[in-house]
């Protein structure tokens, strides 16, 4: 069933709408959900819960494209499961992409110090904009959805070490864009 159909039913509220948007992504939702969590049954709630959000939301919502809206509303309630449960130190699954991250970008202390948050997007959004798409796909999916980089590799049929040189290429990148857009400077981390 299109989007654009499944959608529809959600405004009519029939509830065949919830089956047919778990038939079509409801793989694609748990898998973004383990790789932030990486624990099933938290899992398996982040989805149900983003289904449950997406009832409620749709009317007055109206997505184009349902599969990144559903992706944007489980990995936001996924990392807000893992920030209330890593307080419990239950979790490593987001930890390692995280950790990649911080010598990429200021902590945000700093960034708010700086700039405000929709600058930074902002920033962030032109950066992507500006890699071979093959390249913005991949940072995307392993720093927004949190897949794996043994993952991504299987995927792209190259071996995890050269992706990890991949990454850590791009992360060097992104470093220097936000210290060329005054972000904070690059002898800061």
């Amino acid at each position: 069933m299109e989007d654009q159909q499944i959608v529809e039913l959600y405004r009519q509220r029939d509830e065949s709408a919830i089956a047919e948007t778990e038939c079509k992504y409801g793989t694609f939702c748990l898998r973004i959900a383990m790789s932030l969590l990486s624990n099933g049954e938290d899992a398996k709630e982040c989805v149900n819960e983003t289904f449950y959000q997406a009832w409620n939301s749709i009317p007055p919502e109206h997505p184009e494209k349902l599969q990144p809206w559903l992706g944007r509303i489980v990995r936001n309630i996924s990392v807000s499961l893992w920030r209330r449960n890593h307080r419990q130190k239950r979790y490593s699954g987001i930890e390692q992409a995280l950790n990649e991250m911080e010598d990429a970008v200021p902590s945000p202390i700093s960034i708010e110090r700086e700039i405000e948050s929709t600058e930074l997007g902002e920033i962030l959004n032109s950066w992507l904009k500006s890699l071979p798409h093959d390249h913005r796909v991949l940072f995307v999916r392993r720093y927004w959805y949190g897949i794996s980089l043994s993952d991504l590799a299987n995927e792209c049929g190259i071996s995890p070490k050269k992706l990890a040189q991949k990454m850590y290429r791009l992360r060097l990148a992104l470093k220097v864009f936000l210290a060329k857009e005054g972000i904070f400077h690059a002898e800061d981390r």
